[in-house]
């Protein structure tokens, strides 16, 4: 802090605002007089408030529906391009290893 910062305006004391302050105190004092609140303002800013709630809700669920259709049809297409003839797995070729280890089965 230097000794300019603490020294007051020309024409003031800590105790006494000067004439520019007073009159700019003034002349806020009589704009903020003369403004005068809406009588709909409450209810103006509620309704804009409500109609973006509605809106944010209803963006977010055409997103979860986008995003649900596009996994389901990604995944019926993954599902689809799967060959159609059995491969090794499923060509019934030798013993699997569940046959040879497993229990006789008794028919009644």
């Amino acid at each position: 802090m230097t000794h300019r910062d603490a020294t007051p305006s020309r024409g003031t004391s800590p105790d006494r605002p000067g004439r520019t302050e007073r009159e700019l105190r003034e002349a806020l004092g009589a704009l903020a007089g003369g403004v005068l609140p809406d009588p709909d303002a409450y209810r103006t800013a509620r309704g804009e408030w409500l109609r973006r709630e509605r809106r944010r809700r209803l963006v977010l669920a055409v997103l979860i529906a986008v995003v649900f259709a596009l996994a389901t049809l990604i995944g019926l297409w993954v599902l689809n391009q799967a060959p159609s003839d059995p491969g090794v797995i499923f060509s019934g070729a030798g013993l699997t290893a569940a046959e040879g280890v497993s229990l006789p089965r008794l028919h009644p």
